[in-house]
C-alpha cells in the first residue's frame, strides 16, 4: 500500500491588496508523519511559501472557521463556488506588521485530497512512534 499521496491544484493568491492570480498548490501526505499536510505555493516554478498544516485542522476548515494563530481557515461561497480561505500570517515586515497573505482554493479538490490520506491513514488512527523520533533527534537528525 502506497504511504505517500501527492496532488497539485491550481489556487487563487491574493497578497495584501493585490487581485488574486493564479498560483500551484502541491499538496503531500505521507503516513511518516500522520498528522500533517504539506502545501508549496508556486508560481513560474518558484517556490512562493511552504507550510505544513494539521489534516484535521484542515478536514474541519471544510465545514466551519477553525484557527487562531498565524493559520486560519473557513470555507466561503462565491456565487455556486465552494471554495476553502486560507489565510496565513507571515514573518514581521519594518513598517512592524506582518506579511499577509490569502488563498483561495476549491473546496471539492482539497476534499478529493483528504479523502485519499483517509485511505492510508484513517483519521483515529494516526500512529507516532516516539522512540524513533527521539533517537532522530539526539542523532541530530
Amino acid at each position: 500500500m502506497n504511504s505517500f499521496v501527492h496532488k497539485t491544484l491550481v489556487v487563487q493568491l491574493q497578497a495584501g491588496d493585490t487581485d488574486r492570480f493564479s498560483v500551484l498548490a502541491h499538496l503531500s501526505y505521507d503516513a511518516a508523519d500522520p498528522f500533517a499536510v504539506t502545501v508549496v505555493f508556486s508560481h513560474d516554478g518558484r517556490v512562493l511559501a511552504r507550510w505544513q498544516l494539521d489534516r484535521e485542522m484542515l478536514g474541519e476548515a471544510l465545514r466551519r472557521p477553525v484557527g487562531v494563530g498565524d493559520v486560519r481557515m473557513r470555507p466561503q461561497a462565491r456565487g455556486m463556488w465552494q471554495e476553502l480561505r486560507m489565510e496565513f500570517l507571515g514573518d514581521a515586515r519594518a513598517d512592524g506588521g506582518r506579511h499577509h497573505a490569502v488563498v483561495f482554493a476549491w473546496a471539492p479538490g482539497f476534499a478529493a485530497f483528504l479523502r485519499e490520506t483517509y485511505e492510508v491513514v484513517q483519521p483515529g488512527r494516526e500512529e507516532v512512534h516516539v522512540d524513533d523520533f527521539l533517537a532522530g533527534v539526539l542523532a541530530g537528525g
